[in-house]
């Protein structure tokens, strides 16, 4: 039997059957699930209990693509030649600072100031990014509880180069049709990019944009004659410290990171540059933070903000991870009595961090702030006069910008060959987990058999399926023929889960019945494991939450899953699980088609070109156009069969077509506009060859 699921997560099955006649089976058909508990940023979230370095190894590498996919980053876009001015310098005693523009993405400009070592010879120097938290001035803040040019005024007179930057609306990082650069509006014009619900289907967001901004300052620093790229660093707080464990997480580069009051197994960051749509729904600030192990690491926090708990929370749970990987010595956890702050005592304590494993001082604890002189802010403007270069983007342009990279970047990957569809594959496969949230640790999935009746016809039980025990159930009708050597088990699903209920002797009627008479097994869903969820648009929902048709999504394959390993009360095992969906529940189908091996899918007329329809409430995909919507993951199934019907005009099917040609299999692809009856698609079954 094909595997279920792909290779690199298949789930480790225990599926347990009881027959307990005496047990009267739940509710069938419309019988309501609960809505699923929602999630918050505030949420408290546990570390994962991880026990050797081989298993966090494999987490890091799905963090790590997780954030990539959340941020609308996978693929990696392909990088143009770092385009950055730099200008305006003024020396100072033991340092200088210049302005700086990069040209992140056409049109986009990013602005900053770079700090520089003055005599200590040529280099090359430590390079050190500095991303901001959101004060009011952003970098060009300079107060008792946070500095960002304080801190790169002192890395460059210890001997490293210091770039600090914008967030997106702040200071200089503007678009086009921004007007004004006045303090009063650099929080309400930061958060105000990418507001739309349609961009969460591209997953552009915010906190994407600004996540390619630090992959470009990173890129810029790296280029700098006098930067030592081996001794490359990034420091930020509060939300620049979002920035720095975002940035450490994918960026092997970065020798060191320190976020400083932003670890925090409670609030996870109140901004939308904080909340990638899907981000965090398996994974908290720890563990993101822990990612970047085994490179030095330091944790700042303070007794007065939500890294209160650092000392016995946070700072001992990614420990554990540093420890896994030998490498105890190379993170470091500190609390200070303060508030939300990164001010002169937690500055020293990054100071004393850098200097070890940068400086490789050998009294990295003498590495203090001396005091400095802040330049005024006329001096630090890269636009002084708010004008930007000519041709820079608007907003509006920017964001089409990002569709048409995702548009390009999935035209790239058309399968037109057996080679290209290892390529496909390569690439989707990824993005499908990690779109779907359907990525977990090797887990269980049970199946325990109530109410079994035996007839000479067949065999019925109600199932209830788990994916793991003590997570809620799966609610199922199942039916197989007595006396014959059956191979193949059909999974049902309709959209309304109000499918008719076996009579007093549970004998099936219509399509199930019809299936059996056929000679395949039937197990039909009653009822998901999930109700339907409250406003999946409001307060981050998805960035802590699955929508509705990821939990569809995942429980259909976990339904394939059990169906595959031991699928009756008598442990028979099936050598093919057909997935057939109808109504909505087609379209979750062949998301899930990855999972299944023939796949029937009712495709609902959906209009794909539309952003209001995959808005729906049961649609509503966090990212789903990157991976090519319905299309894309039926196209993840390739040779096995699939059957769309009822597709009506507008669904597209352009793709698959061309890939089922492509690798010679388009004998088992069958695409309808109209809607098929029951009996012909029983038919199609029953001829088409695995």
């Amino acid at each position: 039997m094909r595997s279920l699921v792909p290779p690199v997560f298949v789930l480790s099955l225990w599926v347990v059957f009881l027959n307990q006649t005496a047990r009267p089976a739940e509710p069938q058909g419309g019988a309501a699930a609960q809505p699923p508990a929602v999630k918050t940023l505030n949420t408290p979230r546990e570390f994962p209990k991880i026990d050797s370095r081989k298993e966090w190894q494999a987490r890091a590498k799905e963090i790590r693509e997780h954030v990539l996919v959340s941020c609308g980053l996978w693929p990696m876009p392909e990088k143009t030649p770092v385009q950055a001015h730099i200008f305006g310098k003024i020396e100072r005693d033991g340092y200088s600072v210049e302005k700086v523009s990069i040209e992140t993405l056409p049109g986009f400009y990013l602005g900053g100031n770079l700090y520089r070592p003055l005599g200590r010879g040529k280099g090359p120097f430590p390079a050190i990014l500095n991303p901001h938290g959101h004060w009011k001035e952003g970098r060009l803040g300079d107060t008792k509880d946070g500095s960002t040019s304080g801190r790169c005024i002192s890395f460059a007179r210890q001997g490293m180069i210091a770039f600090c930057y914008d967030m997106v609306g702040y200071n200089d990082t503007v678009f086009g049709d921004y007007s004004g650069a006045t303090p009063q509006n650099h929080y309400q014009r930061h958060h105000s990019f990418a507001t739309s619900k349609d961009n969460l289907l591209w997953n552009i967001s915010l906190m994407g944009l600004q996540t390619w901004d630090s992959i470009r300052a990173l890129d810029f620093i790296s280029s700098l004659p006098d930067a030592d790229t081996k001794r490359l660093a990034c420091t930020g707080e509060s939300g620049g410290g979002t920035q720095t464990f975002m940035l450490g997480s994918v960026e092997d580069r970065l020798a060191a990171q320190a976020p400083v009051v932003m670890v925090s197994h409670t609030m996870q960051g109140g901004c939308q540059c904080e909340n990638a749509p899907g981000l965090r729904v398996e994974y908290s600030n720890m563990e993101i933070a822990a990612a970047a192990a085994a490179r030095p690491q330091i944790l700042v926090a303070a007794t007065g903000d939500w890294t209160k708990a650092t000392m016995t929370v946070e700072g001992p749970a990614i420990e554990h991870i540093y420890q896994l990987l030998n490498a105890g010595d190379k993170f470091r956890y500190v609390r200070f009595d303060f508030g939300h702050n990164y001010n002169q005592t937690s500055r020293e304590a990054v100071y004393a961090w850098f200097g070890k494993w940068l400086l490789k001082n050998p009294d990295p604890a003498s590495l203090k702030e001396a005091p400095y002189q802040k330049e005024p802010d006329a001096d630090l403007w890269v636009f002084p006069d708010g004008k930007l270069p000519e041709g820079a983007a608007t907003e509006a342009q920017i964001i089409e910008s990002l569709k048409n990279r995702h548009r390009t970047q999935w035209e790239s990957l058309a399968v037109r060959s057996r080679g290209g569809m290892e390529k496909f594959k390569q690439v989707m496969e990824p993005a499908w987990r990690h779109t779907l949230q359907i990525y977990q640790p090797p887990t269980a999935v049970q199946c325990r058999a109530e109410n079994v009746r035996e007839s000479g016809e067949f065999t019925a039980a109600t199932l209830q399926i788990s994916r793991s025990a003590g997570a809620p159930a799966i609610q199922a009708s199942y039916w197989a023929p007595r006396g014959k050597a059956v191979t193949k088990l059909v999974v049902l699903c309709s959209g309304d889960t109000a499918s008719a209920s076996p009579d007093a002797e549970g004998k099936p009627a219509n399509l199930p019945s019809s299936l059996l008479e056929r000679g395949l097994a039937v197990l039909r869903v009653d009822r998901f494991s999930t109700g339907t969820p409250t406003n999946q648009f409001a307060n981050f929902y998805s960035t802590y939450n699955r929508t509705e048709v990821q939990e569809r999504v995942r429980d259909l394959l976990a339904v394939c899953a059990a169906a595959g390993s031991n699928a009756d009360p008598h442990g028979r095992r099936y050598r093919e699980v057909i997935l057939w969906g109808s109504g909505r529940a087609g379209l979750w189908a062949l998301l899930a088609a990855p999972g299944a091996g023939t796949v029937v899918a009712d495709c609902d007329q959906l209009d794909v070109a539309s952003d209001e329809a995959l808005l729906a409430p049961d649609l509503f995909c966090p990212g789903i156009r990157n991976i090519g919507a319905f299309e894309g993951a039926a196209m993840l199934a390739a040779p096995h069969p699939i059957l769309l019907h009822n597709t009506g005009g507008a669904f597209a099917t352009e793709a698959l077509r061309s890939t089922y040609q492509g690798i010679g299999a388009s004998d088992k692809l069958r695409v309808a506009a109209a809607r098929l009856p029951d009996d012909e698609l029983v038919s199609w079954l029953s001829q088409v060859k695995r």
